[in-house]
């Protein structure tokens, strides 16, 4: 069964969301990031959701997870929650 692990940042806004996303690209560290502005409790951890599966997240976060390259922060992704920008960060399939 396909197993990834990622990494993610939640904010309320899509501004905030791609805001954040060029401090990542423009090298800011994306666990200090997600400390200082993701409102999930992962945060406390650099945004680490550890290991899961398909089916395991909501079904946007899935689909982005199961198919983005690895190391790439991807986003701004909306789900019922807010915005996420999402970094897998490995995959077995």
């Amino acid at each position: 069964m396909a197993k990834a692990t990622a990494r993610h940042i939640l904010v309320s806004s899509e501004e905030k969301c791609n805001e954040l996303k060029a401090q990542i690209e423009g090298g800011a560290d994306f666990a200090e990031i997600a400390k200082a502005n993701s409102s999930c409790p992962s945060s406390r951890q650099g945004g680490d959701l550890g290991s899961f599966g398909p089916g395991q997240m909501v079904k946007e976060f899935d689909t982005v997870v199961f198919s983005a390259p690895i190391n790439v922060v991807q986003g701004p992704v909306k789900t019922q929650f807010g915005y996420h920008l999402l970094e897998v960060t490995s995959r077995q399939d």
